[in-house]
């Protein structure tokens, strides 16, 4: 029998006193699709970013196609046919596509119009359809996609990692993408795909290895197994989802936000967000669904007050809040998660009780004659931390000692307390387990039942399905058409979040 193209062996790695990973083995066979499934912080992806190079084993051994192998570094990765396409693509804006694919892997003169040919070939071989000499940053988040797999296939990689790939495509990308990985794997190629959605799992993979902690828990033939015993497997629990209340009627109650013919142009640019008006009222879950990139940030930076408005008007109860300040539309009780904990809610070398202090260092409660009542906001940090179950030690732990899906919790804990009228969350459950997702879901519901108005950015049709009493589907700055759940399909969504209107029910 043949060696496995990939064996981990006994790998241990730690990060000062957090053991990320402990004594794990596993292996990928040649045209095999492996999934591996866990909560964040389970060890998943810095398993796999040592066996690209990007982190350094502590203890164990790779072997690749039996032989054991030395990786510091992507280049060895790439050397040994390893190639990872990461959650956040690494490619450069102002590079065409070709450009992009070429980076590091040509030499001296370069032909490019030869390579654009090149390019296109590799592409066709797939059935990826990219405008090879177009800058990456003006295309669609989906081609980006592409073109990160074809810097792949550009240098023949034979193994492929996938680090939650189909988290910012349409249904149908991500259809596309399930296609591309059964096609690259029928030609002896082998893939490790890493995500949290099970379907996928169930559609693509050949054999499931569940971590939890750092260390391997079970490994099962998809055949053998299904998405319910796969949830338990990394949850440690059953999950009872949590369910909207569908009777009320939401429009007739007091609008809490509106948007009235809100334009953000850019000077010298074309309009990102484009004349959109809506109202959200109390009670109400208003979901926006899109691929990322449509405009959703925009619409969230001004409402938060980070950007300015070009045009039109924001008013919450009546009163316009265009051009008021930050800290008045937190005093007004607007509560914000933002879709980059780590750039906008969060500072990573500060304790917990330092983060929860940002947005409220203004209140009289923490402060006392320009001293902080640090007793009082580590109890108040306590609380949270116990609300939400975090995993910490404490109040005083550092932010960056946590895992994603715990960071998320305490930015969660602290903007509920905070959004007294108003909850914004900007796909608050990107990137988390199946757990912390559950959570965050019945946090929003709650929140619901509190009479909060709730607007609800995602790209997960799933949760905008199970969550919103209306759907707003955004697509390059505008809305194609505002739905009460349940009056459009999936399939349909799918298509307006495509730009593509023939078919939408209305």
């Amino acid at each position: 029998m043949a060696a496995p193209v990939v064996e981990l062996k006994h790998i241990t790695k730690c990060f000062a006193k957090v053991v990320a990973n402990k004594d794990v083995s596993l292996e990928v066979n040649k045209g095999e699709v492996v999934a591996l499934l866990g909560e964040n912080g389970a060890g998943k992806s810095t398993i796999m970013k040592i066996l690209y190079g990007l982190y350094s084993l502590d203890e164990g051994q790779i072997l690749i196609r039996g032989k054991e192998t030395t990786i510091k570094s992507p280049a060895d990765a790439m050397a040994n046919g390893i190639a990872m396409i990461q959650q956040h693509f690494s490619l450069v804006p102002v590079h065409t596509a070709t450009e992009n694919i070429i980076l590091g892997n040509v030499k001296g003169y370069i032909d490019l119009k030869k390579q654009n040919e090149t390019i296109k070939k590799l592409a066709q071989q797939y059935g990826f359809d990219i405008p090879v000499d177009v800058k990456v940053g003006e295309l669609a988040v989906g081609v980006q996609q592409k073109i990160e797999i074809l810097k792949a296939l550009y240098i023949n990689a034979s193994i492929l990692i996938m680090d939650e790939p189909t988290a910012v495509l349409t249904p149908q990308e991500s259809d596309l993408l399930m296609d591309f990985i059964k096609e690259y794997t029928a030609k002896g190629n082998s893939v490790v795909f890493i995500t949290h959605k099970l379907k996928e799992v169930m559609e693509v993979a050949d054999r499931v290895v569940v971590m939890r902690s750092g260390i391997v828990v079970n490994t099962v033939r998809k055949d053998e197994t299904n998405e319910h015993e796969l949830a338990q497997m990394m949850i440690g629990h059953d999950i009872i989802p949590a369910e909207r209340d569908t009777l009320m009627d939401y429009e007739s109650l007091p609008t809490v936000l509106e948007f009235k013919n809100v334009t953000l142009q850019p000077k010298d640019s074309v309009p990102v967000i484009d004349n959109i008006s809506f109202s959200v009222h109390e009670g109400e879950i208003f979901g926006i669904a899109g691929v990322s990139g449509n405009g959703q940030d925009e619409l969230c930076d001004v409402l938060s007050g980070i950007r300015s408005v070009t045009s039109g008007e924001i008013l919450f109860r009546g009163k316009s809040m265009s051009e008021m300040p930050i800290r008045d539309r937190i005093e007004l009780g607007m509560g914000y998660v933002p879709v980059d904990r780590y750039r906008d809610a969060m500072e990573m070398d500060m304790t917990l009780s330092e983060n929860i202090l940002l947005k409220a260092s203004f209140d009289k409660k923490w402060i006392n004659k320009g001293f902080i009542r640090k007793k009082a906001l580590d109890a108040y940090t306590q609380k949270i931390i116990e609300n939400h179950a975090v995993k910490t030690t404490g109040p005083d732990d550092l932010a960056r000692s946590l895992s994603g899906g715990n960071q998320q919790k305490v930015v969660l804990g602290r903007e509920v307390d905070l959004g007294t009228s108003l909850m914004v969350f900007n796909q608050p459950t990107r990137g988390l387990d199946m757990g912390a997702v559950d959570r965050i879901h019945k946090v929003i519901l709650s929140e619901k039942e509190n009479k909060k108005a709730i607007l609800l950015v995602s790209t997960e049709l799933t949760e905008i399905f199970g969550l919103c009493d209306r759907i707003a589907v955004m697509y390059k700055g505008r809305f194609m058409g505002i739905y009460r759940n349940g009056e459009i399909s999936t399939a349909q969504i799918g298509l307006l979040m495509a730009g593509i209107e023939e078919g939408a029910a209305k």
